[in-house]
């Protein structure tokens, strides 16, 4: 009678986690395209936020249409590459970043003497997104990403018309701690960028994210932002980032074909 009570026991167990496996198993494949859906727009969210053009009244999916251009460019020439002659493999709607990096058909590693950013790989492909008024450019939005303090911060920083002045920036993934590094979602923090300058007039990359406050009556201040407060490492990511990405061993070759005219609408 004891050995009927535990084979019954056993039978009921194995049937309860079967029947818990199989629903877990099709919520999670009903959720998938859910899931990517919403990871999709949260990357065109922060797109828009970068560039300024957010407005969450809005949907985000029309402005971005409407708005903005993406451009995928090879990153050591700084060509842009026609649709027809994209890579098989690479479209703008199924694009990572993170999985590009590493892919050994479309990523390299970085020179560590050139890797301020901590990087260590990079695609040799990207989809860079610009803002357009009729056929002319109002700015560019470019991807970013960089080690911080206990992660790889992965975002958007934009830039105006005169390629030279930051119009925006935003971050869509990174595991900074709360109240310290995790305040680059802060939009106050966010809002002093806007307006700075990330370039002298010798087309030298000069913006530094620096610690403690700018101070206003400074002849650096449009060259400034700044650090996070009780985050130096972060600040110093977020510098190091900008700097990277914005060099010549980022879209440096990129901005040269936007300035000579080579960018298309």
């Amino acid at each position: 009678m004891q050995n009927d009570s535990i084979k019954k026991t056993i039978f009921v167990a194995v049937a309860l986690c079967l029947v818990c496996s199989f629903f877990v198993s099709l919520a999670a494949v009903s959720l998938d395209e859910i899931q990517k859906e919403n990871k999709r727009l949260d990357m065109i969210k922060n797109i828009l936020v970068a560039g300024g053009l957010y407005d969450p009244s809005v949907d985000v999916q029309a402005v971005y249409e409407n708005k903005v251009v993406p451009l995928l460019i090879q990153l050591d020439t700084g060509q842009i590459l026609n649709p027809e002659d994209y890579p098989e493999g690479i479209r703008v709607g199924t694009y990572e970043i993170k999985k590009m990096a590493v892919d050994p058909a479309f990523g390299r590693p970085v020179d560590p003497g050139e890797d301020i950013a901590n990087i260590r790989n990079r695609p040799q492909y990207i989809f860079v997104y610009q803002v357009m008024e009729g056929d002319k450019l109002q700015r560019v939005i470019l991807p970013i990403y960089g080690y911080g303090l206990w992660s790889t911060l992965y975002g958007f920083v934009s830039l105006g018309n005169d390629l030279k002045s930051i119009r925006g920036i935003a971050f869509y993934e990174h595991g900074e701690t709360p109240g310290l590094g995790g305040e680059v979602d802060n939009a106050r923090w966010k809002a002093l960028w806007p307006g700075k300058r990330a370039f002298d007039d010798a087309g030298n990359v000069v913006l530094s994210v620096i610690k403690g406050q700018v101070d206003p009556k400074s002849a650096k201040a449009q060259y400034q932002v700044d650090g996070l407060s009780g985050a130096t490492i972060t600040t110093r990511g977020v510098h190091n980032m900008i700097n990277y990405w914005l060099g010549e061993e980022g879209y440096g070759p990129f901005l040269k074909t936007l300035k000579q005219g080579g960018g298309r609408g």
